[in-house]
């Protein structure tokens, strides 16, 4: 795993750990210059994390991480749910979040790269997305990036 990202070491090392507190690990991002790293790691389980779960993960991630010493020198851990944009990375969140609103960034197939719409099906190789009343079939191979598209409701307009 020498030609590793630092991100996916990270992830490797993260993810047994946080199945063991019952959390999902979503993704491990990285920023920041080599002179002082950033590290994003992002949790969630069924019916999401609160602060509490936040706080808790915060200790257990950086003793996991300072016992396996995977970063020289000094760096800023930031520990999160991910939010109501969450990214989909394996095939397993897009039959989790099967009906909702997904932005899919791909390369290009017949000169379109972005979709927006329902996830509608799922099988070993695409996803199928209900964009602009058209299903379309999307190769995971092509996928660059997913996230669900965050929708909030603050109940404007349900008034009477």
């Amino acid at each position: 795993m020498e030609n590793a990202s630092l991100a996916e070491r990270l992830e490797t090392l993260l993810a047994p750990v946080a199945e063991e507190h019952g959390l999902e690990l979503v993704a491990v991002e990285t920023a920041g210059g080599a002179g002082h790293p950033i590290v994003r790691v992002f949790l969630d389980r069924e019916g999401g994390i609160g602060l509490d779960v936040v706080a808790q993960a915060s200790t257990w991630v950086s003793d996991t991480l300072e016992a396996a010493d995977p970063i020289e020198g000094a760096y800023t851990l930031e520990v999160s749910s991910p939010g109501i944009d969450r990214p989909l990375r394996k095939l397993q969140d897009y039959e989790r979040f099967m009906g909702q609103v997904a932005v899919v960034k791909t390369r290009p197939i017949d000169g379109r790269s972005s979709f927006t719409g329902r996830i509608a099906g799922v099988s070993d190789e695409s996803i199928e997305i209900d964009a602009d009343d058209e299903i379309v079939a999307i190769p995971l191979t092509v996928i660059k990036k997913a996230h669900l598209k965050g929708e909030v409701d603050f109940g404007i307009g349900d008034r009477e």
